[in-house]
């Protein structure tokens, strides 16, 4: 029976990795210091026999006893609002706990994936982003911690593999949206959705005309499995190409949860991307993946969650 390390189980992302893992046979040991992540998210795993939770700081030294056969590292803040309030941390856990990370998976033979994202893009130049593009970063920004902290750990990942001959794999995370995300997270879909539940105007940074693209997140997950069970050691965009202006997903909140809401605007936060969408060109060849999920049975998904998250 494979044995996974899941950093960050806890977390929107970590608890459905989990579950697939969980799913595909796998034995999972779930990493989480509970700082952005919830045990809600994993309570459903309680009584599993293949399923140990530790409760720690991936930054500290990593001790598991036994075999592990993959080390998937998912462990970051990962909205806005998180990293803008955890600067230090956020850059702590890209860069000392992906070398934690990696070193357990040097020290057993495990293979390595890195939960990177399409802000490694910055405020991208070149669209849609292919991953050879080398991005468009403010490093000493606000949004320079998260971005700079994760194009870090794609560099210890590749340095990993180059000198330590460690079978790890760079997943380049689009917006992802589902159930278990948090209500106030600060991310784009829980924020429209749960102000379109409550009636209250959904507020929209500039004038909307920023683009986003809006991958469910069992499509997501199924991409990083895929890539978890290849060869391939460079980055891998994985998210949905359906590309819409935010002023446009707002209104398609309102439509589907049926919402009197209206739209108000904000100003812009410095260094928004005003362009985000994957080429996933690349997934498409080596996984053989592509997105299967529409926008209208994710968003019907999502918000029947959230429903009862806010009715709770």
């Amino acid at each position: 029976m494979p044995v996974s390390v899941v950093t960050g189980a806890a977390g929107f992302l970590g608890s459905h990795l989990s579950d697939r893992l969980l799913s595909e046979g796998h034995s999972v040991i779930g990493i989480d210091n509970l700082l952005t992540g919830s045990v809600a998210n994993i309570e459903h795993l309680a009584g599993n026999e293949r399923f140990k939770f530790i409760k720690q700081d991936v930054t500290e030294f990593l001790y598991i006893p036994g075999e592990v056969h993959n080390v998937f590292h998912f462990a970051s803040p990962a909205s806005p609002i998180d990293y803008l309030e955890l600067p230090i941390q956020t850059l702590k856990v890209g860069a000392l706990g992906t070398h934690k990370a990696l070193g357990l998976a040097a020290a057993k033979g495990a293979s390595f994936i890195i939960a990177s994202t399409s802000e490694c893009y910055g405020d991208p130049l070149v669209h849609p982003q292919t991953e050879d593009y080398w991005g468009n970063v403010n490093p000493i920004g606000p949004r320079g911690v998260y971005d700079e902290a994760k194009r870090f750990a794609e560099a210890m990942t590749m340095a990993y593999h180059r000198y330590h001959k460690v079978n790890t794999h760079i997943v380049r995370i689009f917006n992802t949206y589902g159930p278990r995300m948090r209500l106030k997270d600060g991310r784009v879909v829980p924020a429209f959705v749960s102000q379109a539940l409550r009636g209250e105007p959904l507020t929209v940074f500039g004038q909307g005309q920023q683009t986003r693209s809006f991958c469910y997140v069992s499509d997501l997950i199924d991409g990083i499995f895929r890539l978890s069970q290849s060869s391939f050691h460079e980055p891998v965009n994985i998210g949905n190409p359906l590309e819409m202006t935010v002023k446009e997903f707002a209104e398609h909140i309102i439509k589907i949860t049926g919402s009197a809401s209206t739209l108000t605007y904000k100003p812009l936060p410095v260094d928004d991307p005003k362009q985000r969408r994957p080429d996933i060109t690349r997934a498409k060849q080596i996984l053989g993946w592509e997105p299967k999920v529409s926008l209208e049975e994710g968003l019907t998904k999502t918000i029947a969650y959230f429903k009862g998250r806010i009715e709770a």
